[in-house]
């Protein structure tokens, strides 16, 4: 009753949940938006195309597919410009002696828990926009799927794989 609620996404000065969890650099946001845009420009250009196309038609279902159209492109440009915002926000990550824990989403939260003796294989990638400003992401195989922990700067990205890496090699050469 007279207990406050606690805000799950606040950090403290070195990026840390109450939890735990580390987020996201804020140059992450940056990467979000140029891919955003990237996508955004994609869809206004299929979507202007039909809606031009559809304009030089004399179709009774052209008025429709305009407004289809402008909404589809009003719809994406929102969503491009709120969903960094929102995954800068939610995104957190925690790595521990037994698993690699991560939480993310904008709708619907998803909360992804891989065991490390389950871990096969560690990449580290870089797409060209994350390339820009320095960030990777850490790809982890299983046998039931992969995982990310995204928009990490290079060197963390870097560091984590090597700890993941001599961790289940550890786990391995204890199992022989």
């Amino acid at each position: 009753m007279g207990a406050e609620r606690i805000d799950q996404f606040a950090v403290d000065e070195d990026g840390m949940t109450v939890d735990g969890y580390r987020r996201l650099e804020p140059v992450s946001r940056k990467s979000m938006y140029i891919g955003n845009a990237i996508s955004f420009a994609i869809v206004a250009v299929i979507f202007g195309a039909i809606w031009l196309y559809v304009s030089g038609q004399s179709v009774d279902f052209a008025p429709v597919v305009k407004i289809a159209c402008s909404a589809i492109i009003i719809i994406t440009a929102i969503y491009s410009l709120v969903e960094p915002q929102v995954i800068y926000r939610r995104y957190r990550y925690r790595i521990d002696d037994e698993k690699v824990d991560i939480r993310k989403g904008v709708v619907y939260i998803t909360h992804q828990m891989v065991p490390i003796e389950r871990i096969h294989q560690v990449d580290v990638t870089e797409g060209p926009v994350n390339r820009m400003f320095g960030l990777a992401n850490v790809q982890i195989t299983t046998a039931g799927g992969t995982v990310e922990i995204q928009w990490l700067q290079r060197e963390v990205a870097e560091d984590i794989a090597d700890k993941l890496n001599s961790t289940v090699v550890g786990i391995l050469k204890a199992r022989e």
